[in-house]
């Protein structure tokens, strides 16, 4: 039996803001973005019993702190339903330290303590490396389940380029790459090699995207 998959007609995708009903969907995709993900499966402990739930609760966590301090969420839709949803943090350095606050006490109550301060390190790891003061930093990206390798990836890339054009403020875009399929992608993008880094287990590369190319 030959099974039907339906793919959204690009020339119908929208760019916008998520809004507060969008957050269940994107956390959903965001789930099965980084469910294979070697970071994510270290840090949360993939071999332990409830690694579903913990990254659940992380990603979960992670939406509802971006959402609450009106960090760029963007989502491409098609006729409403959201298909792909990227998180990121806008050039301001003192969302950093006034996140943590906030999002370290439920992330304990929800990820589990080695897995909050693994996710804390992570992050201040990978700021350490980047070649700017004042710049966007891509914590979570992901394309619906259904929908991967059409182009969506590339639209969403667009987007959040364009961001980047909007705002003077931002001297590039910054990203952890910690799968070896995706680095194609941000090559393609102009993003460049910083430097290696080492989280629990884990390599990844440190990659920056200058507004100046």
């Amino acid at each position: 039996m030959t099974v039907s998959v339906y793919h959204p007609d690009l020339a119908e995708v929208t760019t916008a803001y998520l809004g507060a009903d969008d957050l269940k969907v994107a956390a959903s995709i965001l789930y099965n973005a980084y469910f294979d993900d070697p970071l994510f499966v270290d840090i949360f402990q993939a071999e332990r019993e409830g690694y579903e739930a913990r990254l659940r609760s992380a990603i979960r966590e992670e939406i509802n702190t971006f959402w609450e301090s009106e960090q760029p969420l963007i989502g491409l839709y098609e006729e409403g339903r959201l298909l792909a949803v990227s998180c990121m943090i806008g050039p301001d350095a003192s969302f950093g330290a006034g996140r943590f606050w906030h999002w370290r006490l439920k992330m304990l109550l929800t990820a589990g303590y080695l897995g909050t301060k693994q996710m804390i390190a992570k992050e201040e790891k990978v700021r350490e490396k980047i070649p700017a003061k004042n710049y966007h930093m891509l914590s979570l990206i992901g394309v619906h389940p259904d929908h991967q390798d059409i182009g969506l990836g590339h639209i969403l890339m667009s987007a959040m380029l364009g961001l980047l054009d909007e705002d003077n403020q931002s001297e590039g875009i910054g990203v952890l790459v910690t799968l070896p399929k995706c680095l194609s992608f941000f090559n393609n993008a102009k993003f460049a090699h910083v430097e290696d880094i080492e989280v629990g287990k884990i390599t990844g590369k440190v990659m920056f995207r200058s507004r100046n190319i």
